[in-house]
This record gives structure tokens, C-alpha cells and sequence, in this order.
């Protein structure tokens, strides 16, 4: 009976068992013919099953098909389309190259995904911009920059010009990771906040998750920017560089081995300081920052690739003996593609990033010197298992170490010398995720994981101890406890589910959901209203915790015209734990009780984002809008005789951020007149930041103090400013070469938009005070860059 049982279920069981085996995978890489460099986000569609994949952000492919002959089309915007057919009766590997269309390339075809990506995507809230179309938007002095780029998407902001950093939907700038290359910058401006980091020559292209963040990514609240450089040319010798108004850059690429190892290495240098130079008076002062990308991108064989990356950036102030200041990024990538199987794909990455600054001064015989700066070292493993058409799997570990030091600092002089050094914190971050892209039928796709993070706070390392068991005052310091070498001084942890769905209404709307909880374990410690490139990183420790937030978000996105226009409305919800805040009159640098200036809060922000964008023809660009309210609460403490903080900021009620803007509106536009002329425009529409005025004033001494009571009590005025460039592409002088040149202007009709209004005293009467707006930027800014190429 059992031998009965056996056999039939056997013979149920056999379709299935032939069914499986005559599955067969198709994989490979996509490649733009010209360079052997691959395509991430190139289509690659089954014409009979009317299915497909996209390929990865290594170029990389994989489709586990039933036995058959197949039409297999693979396109990408701004390629010419190419469609092959395959008997597949065998797993088969399958590289594509894909040629240039001139036609396409003279209209503005710049994104690197398929035409409805944005409506049958489950990924929402992403913004991914290639350098091509970075190029096009005027900017100050004419050069194409990434950050001030993504500051025209909606839902993203800044506090002002000259601003480092950048704002996503309510959150402030260390809630963004910034990687390059998987590393991560801390600092990614240059010229306090006017450039970022980010040579336009080196980069591929960057994308922007401001929700639905992928479970890979994690140790930020608010958004990540993944910021990939170019791998170098396979098949040639390329050149290309820009002389500007400001600086200049050069970049040169090529084989070591055609179609089988190449190099880029990209450089950019400012030389304000050359002309310092010129005037007797100024001639000791400098004034500069430089940048240098290097890449090495070997094809071992088939199933492995190797690339090594590495940055460094720094930049350099004085001003004769009386100041000097510096500070930069350095990092160094190295990435180990390997094809475990047509199925499997693996990704092995180890890191180092180093971000320092310093200041000093000499003055009348005496000195002042700090050093500071943040290490950290990273390995980690990522893994795509293509399960098959309906689910790709995506699982791996990684583990972080920091070393912060905070401050260093050594004061000297004729008969003195006096040294202070913050204590240096160790930190182990590691963590694990999986996640998993699921097709449900022909209009329903879920992307679901689960992400887990842990952090350590290491010795060695004396912690003080408090009488009330929380920082309150240096008086209430009763001492000390001493850790070892990697001893753990506090840890955290948690869970960060990640959670997506998109439902395709029509063939080309749909609706899209997704929600998503992060940790962060950092934290930025700053009193100004945008953070200068000195200030301090605090990690979560005995008395700081790590903070976390939830966002869930709902859209609507709807193609037109063959996918010409595309529209979006997103309306997110974010709450925010455990943000670190300052004290009022907090002293943040070189102290050695800094947790003593801290008040822990909430944070809450809410949006409406909307945007219109066409992105085919002569005439391109968007129209954005984002309506948006963003909040803190610190309610502050008491314990024992300690009531200074009781009752927090504002007595504990919600108070608007320093980035909170209610609207923001960007008008982006790019016209091709012709072969040889383009011109391009934006106009940008902010409601005035959060500001504190004095509720009053008293005179101690003959001077004037304000007397601040609410913080943030105010607005500052509206801020709008007009850009406008136009760009000539004379016909090539060779082959071989070509160039253009760009002709801009940076507020165009000279708007004195304020940074700040700060009181005074008034000259004219001592007993008055006065209103002074200042403007970073209060003229119009025009400029003319040469770019060229060989």
C-alpha cells in the first residue's frame, strides 16, 4: 500500500520535475559599444512573454525562461535598440553591446532606465539624475554640480547659499549618507557649501532614495546618495577637462589592456590663491580646494571584475599668520564582482574613509592648533539571487568600525603652553538584511526585507560618571569608569523593515506605498544653522542614543504621450525619536563633557511633493512643487536639584526645524535651438527659513544684549533666484576633438536673498538697535566655461 502511495505521488510529482528542468537561465552584461562600459538599468524584454529584468547597477542580467525560441529586445535610452533571437535549450551567457543614436542623443534622452520605469518601478521616492543631465542646468560660475543638482528635486532643500549639505523632507544633513563608490563622504561640499565634492567629469551618474529606502542601505534617517564614477574607456583613449571661471579640471581615460583592464583618473584644482598672489596686500593669504578620482576597472573573466576606486579632496584656508583651516575627504574602494552561477550574483566590498580638519592660529607670539577627524573601515558582502521572473532575492552582512576623534587642540606661547584632547571613541557598527522583489500576477509588485543593525561603543575610554545618572552639570560629575581596550561602553540595536508595493492601475498610471523604519547611530553636533566643515560627530554612547524614524508614503504617478511626460504626486509622513539637540548657549568644540550640552527630542515632518517632467524632444526639463511642514519637540528633563533643562526648548512645546520651508517651487527648462545652440533656465521659489529674533534687550555696560526667548520665533523673507546659461557646440575641429563653451549667469536679477538678519547696535544712536540682512550672494554672477574632449 505504502509502495502504491509512493509511486503515485511520484507520478503526480513528474510534471513538475520536468517542468523545472527545462528552465533554462540567459545572463550577461549590457555594454555601450563604444567604450565596453556597462549599462546599469538597460531593459531587457521577452517579446513573447511580454516580461523582462533590468539590469543591475553593474550592467548585469539574469532570466530563468522556459525552453524555447525567443525574441530577446535590449534597450536603453539613448541606444539604439537591438533584439536578438535565442534558442535556449541550455543555460547560456549572453553579452550585448548597444551603439549610440545620434538622433536620440541630440534630443535630450538622458535617464538610464526604461521609459515607464518611473510607473511599473516598485521603487518610489528615488531621484536619479545622470551627469548628462546635470550639465544642463545652469549653476554658479557654470559648473555642473551634483548636489546643487538634487536640491531641485522636490522634497529637497537647503538652509541658504553657502549651506553645506542638503535637507530631505524634514530631516537635517548627517541624516543623508553619501556614498562614492560605496564609500561614505562625510563632508561633500568644497568653498563652504558653493561646490560639492563631486567632480561632474569623474561621476556616472547619482541616485537619491528620499523613501522606500532598499534594505541594503542603512545607518541614516532621512535619505541615501549613491553617488557611482565613471570605470574608464575599454576600447580607447579619451580625454576631456573644462577651464572655468573658478577652477579647472582634467580627466583622462583608456585601457591597459583593451576590453580587459582600464583607468580614469579625473582631477580639479581652484585658483583663487593665484591671484591672491597678484596683490602685495593679499599675497600671503590662501584661498583653494582640489580634488582627484582615480578608478581601475579589471574583467578577470567571465565571472569575476575587480575595481578599485579612491578619492581625495580637501580645502585649504589662511589668511597670512592670524588663520588657517582645512579639511577634506579621502577614501579608498576596492569591489569584487563573482558570477557564483547564472542565478547568483555577488558583490564583495572593503573601504576606507577618513574625513579631517584642522584650525589654526599665530598671533602676537602665541599659537592655536586643532586636529580632528573621523575613521572608518568597512567589509561587506551583497548577494542577488535571481530565484526567477516573478522574484529576485537580495541578501547580505557588513560590518563598520570607527575611530572618532574628536578634537586635539594645543594652545602655546611666550612663557605657556596648554593642551586639550577630547578622548577618542571607538565604534563597531555590523549588520544584516534580505529583501526580496516579488511580481503578484500582471499588475501587483512587492518589495519586502528586514534589515538588522547593531552598534557598539568601545574602549578604551574613561566615561564620567554622574550623580543623578544622566548628564546634567560638570558639578555633578562623582567620577569615572574606566573601559579596556574594545571593552563595550553601550550598545543598541533593532530591526529596520522595509516594505513596498506598486498596483498598475492602466498601462501606464499606477499606484505606489511604502514604508520604511532606519537607525542612526550618529550623530552631528552643531548650534549653527548650517554646520561648518569643523564641526563635531558625536557616535550614540553611555548617555547618547543611537535615533530612528518611520515614513510611510503613498503616490500616484501617470505616463503621457508615449511616455513624453511623466507626473508624480507623493505624500509622505515621517516621525522622528531620539534627535539630538543643543542646550541653549551650548559650547560643542574641544569640550571635553559634551554630553552635558545635549537635550534629546522628536522630529515630525510632513509633505506633499509634485512633478511634472518632459523628457523627450528639443524642449525638456520639470516643474516641481512641495508643500511641507517639519517640527521638533524637547520637553528637557529634572532630576534632583538639577532645573536648568526642565523644561526644553520652547517649554516643551513643538517648534518649527531650522529647515522647515512650507513651499517650495522649482522650474526647470532646457531648449536645443540647434545643432550648435542650447540654452537652459531654472527659477527656485522658497518660503524663509526658521529664524530667532531677541524678544527684548537690556544694556549692560554701555552694550546692548538681545534677550532670546523662543527659539525660532521668526521667518526669514521669501528666497527666489533665476538662473540662466546658454551653451555653443561649434562643429568638431577634428575627430578627434571638440569643445564648447557655456555662457551663464547666477541670479540673474540680483535678489539679496538673506542668510541670516542679525541686530546691532546703531552708529548713530547707541540706545537703538538694528536690522542687518545678510546676503551670501546679492549680485547677478556671470561666468563663461570651456569644456572640451579629445
Amino acid at each position: 500500500m505504502q509502495k502504491s502511495i509512493n509511486l503515485a505521488l511520484l507520478f503526480l510529482m513528474m510534471p513538475f520535475f520536468a517542468f523545472a528542468q527545462e528552465k533554462f537561465t540567459l545572463s550577461g552584461y549590457v555594454k555601450e559599444a563604444s567604450s565596453g562600459s556597462e549599462l546599469l538599468g538597460a531593459t531587457v524584454y521577452v517579446t513573447q512573454l511580454k516580461n523582462g529584468a533590468t539590469t543591475n547597477m553593474y550592467g548585469f542580467y539574469s532570466l530563468t525562461l522556459p525552453k524555447g525560441k525567443y525574441n530577446i529586445e535590449y534597450s536603453y535610452l539613448g541606444y539604439q535598440k537591438k533584439t536578438i533571437e535565442i534558442e535556449l535549450t541550455e543555460d547560456t551567457k549572453r553579452d550585448v553591446e548597444l551603439e549610440s543614436n545620434s538622433q536620440q542623443l541630440q534630443e535630450v534622452v538622458v535617464e538610464a532606465e526604461r521609459q515607464d520605469q518611473n510607473v511599473k518601478d516598485v521603487q518610489m521616492s528615488v531621484e536619479k539624475l545622470t551627469m548628462d543631465k546635470i550639465q544642463k542646468i545652469p549653476q554658479l560660475l557654470g559648473e555642473a554640480d551634483v548636489i546643487k543638482s538634487i536640491q531641485l528635486r522636490p522634497g529637497v532643500s537647503t538652509v541658504g547659499e553657502g549651506a553645506t549639505g542638503f535637507n530631505v523632507r524634514g530631516g537635517n544633513i548627517d541624516q543623508n549618507l553619501i556614498l562614492l563608490d560605496e564609500a561614505p563622504i562625510f563632508n561633500s561640499s568644497h568653498l563652504f557649501g558653493f561646490f560639492s565634492t563631486f567632480n561632474p567629469d569623474a561621476i556616472k551618474d547619482a541616485t537619491l532614495y528620499k523613501g522606500g529606502i532598499p534594505a541594503r542601505y542603512g545607518g541614516r534617517l532621512s535619505s541615501v546618495l549613491d553617488v557611482r564614477q565613471r570605470e574608464g574607456n575599454m576600447r580607447e583613449f579619451k580625454g576631456k577637462g573644462g577651464i572655468g571661471a573658478l577652477f579647472s579640471r582634467l580627466t583622462l581615460e583608456g585601457p591597459i589592456a583593451k576590453d580587459k583592464v582600464s583607468f580614469l583618473v579625473s582631477g580639479r584644482r581652484s585658483y583663487a590663491d593665484l591671484f591672491l598672489k597678484l596683490d602685495d596686500e593679499l599675497a600671503d593669504n590662501t584661498a583653494y580646494f582640489y580634488d582627484l578620482n582615480a578608478k581601475v576597472n579589471w574583467k578577470v573573466n567571465e565571472n569575476n571584475r575587480i575595481f578599485l576606486s579612491g578619492y581625495f579632496g580637501r580645502d585649504i584656508f589662511s589668511f597670512g599668520d592670524f588663520f588657517r583651516a582645512g579639511w577634506g575627504n579621502s577614501s579608498f574602494t576596492a569591489r569584487w564582482n563573482h558570477l557564483f552561477s547564472e542565478k547568483l550574483f555577488s558583490n564583495f566590498t572593503a573601504f576606507y574613509s577618513n574625513y579631517s580638519y584642522s584650525l589654526g592660529a599665530d598671533q602676537g607670539g602665541q599659537s592655536f592648533d586643532w586636529q580632528s577627524n573621523i575613521q572608518n573601515t568597512n567589509f561587506k558582502a551583497d548577494f542577488t539571487y535571481y530565484l526567477n521572473p516573478k522574484n529576485t532575492v537580495k541578501f547580505g552582512v557588513n560590518g563598520m568600525y570607527y575611530i572618532f576623534e574628536p578634537g586635539q587642540a594645543e594652545a602655546s606661547g611666550e612663557s605657556f603652553t596648554s593642551e586639550i584632547v577630547v578622548p577618542t571613541e571607538y565604534a563597531l557598527e555590523p549588520a544584516i538584511y534580505a529583501s526580496n522583489e516579488q511580481k503578484v500576477g500582471e499588475i501587483v509588485t512587492l518589495k519586502y526585507g528586514l534589515r538588522y543593525s547593531h552598534f557598539f561603543n568601545l574602549g578604551k575610554r574613561d566615561v564620567n560618571v554622574y550623580r543623578y545618572g544622566r548628564p546634567t552639570n560638570d558639578a555633578d560629575i562623582i567620577g569615572s569608569e574606566s573601559y579596556d581596550q574594545n571593552e563595550v561602553i553601550a550598545d543598541y540595536g533593532g530591526f529596520e523593515p522595509r516594505f513596498g508595493a506598486n498596483i498598475l492601475v492602466s498601462p501606464v498610471s499606477s499606484v505606489k506605498a511604502s514604508y520604511m523604519r532606519t537607525r542612526q547611530y550618529l550623530h552631528l553636533v552643531s548650534n549653527t544653522t548650517a554646520a561648518t566643515p569643523l564641526d563635531v560627530w558625536k557616535p550614540a554612547g553611555e548617555y547618547v542614543k543611537p535615533a530612528k524614524a518611520d515614513q510611510v508614503v503613498v503616490g500616484y504617478f501617470r505616463n503621457f504621450k508615449n511616455n513624453t511626460y511623466e507626473v508624480s504626486t507623493e505624500v509622505y509622513g515621517k516621525w522622528m525619536y531620539d534627535l539630538l539637540d543643543y542646550k541653549n548657549g551650548a559650547e560643542l568644540i574641544l569640550n571635553e563633557t559634551v554630553e552635558n550640552e545635549f537635550l534629546s527630542g522628536r522630529g515630525r515632518s510632513f509633505g506633499l511633493e509634485f512633478m511634472v517632467e518632459k523628457k523627450k524632444g528639443d524642449f525638456t526639463g520639470w516643474v516641481s512643487y512641495t508643500l511641507s511642514r517639519t517640527q521638533q519637540k524637547v520637553e528637557g528633563y529634572q532630576v534632583g536639584d538639577y532645573t536648568e533643562a526642565k523644561n526644553g526648548i520652547n517649554n516643551g512645546e513643538w517648534y518649527s526645524s531650522n529647515w522647515d520651508k512650507t513651499h517650495d517651487v522649482t522650474v526647470v527648462a532646457n531648449y536645443d535651438i540647434s545643432k550648435k545652440w542650447s540654452v537652459a533656465a531654472n527659477f527656485t521659489f522658497q518660503t524663509g527659513r526658521p529664524i530667532t529674533y531677541p524678544m527684548g534687550k537690556y544694556y549692560y555696560d554701555g552694550k546692548l544684549i538681545p534677550n532670546f526667548k523662543n527659539r525660532n520665533n521668526e521667518r526669514l523673507p521669501a528666497y527666489h533666484r533665476l538662473d540662466l546659461s546658454a551653451t555653443l557646440n561649434p562643429e568638431s575641429i577634428s575627430d578627434k576633438f571638440s569643445y564648447s563653451l557655456t555662457f551663464g549667469v547666477y541670479n540673474t536679477y540680483g535678489r539679496k536673498n538673506p542668510y541670516s538678519i542679525y541686530f546691532q547696535q546703531s552708529e548713530n544712536n547707541p540706545l537703538q538697535s538694528e536690522a542687518v540682512r545678510l546676503a551670501i550672494i546679492g549680485i547677478p554672477v556671470p561666468a563663461v566655461t570651456f569644456n572640451f574632449e579629445f
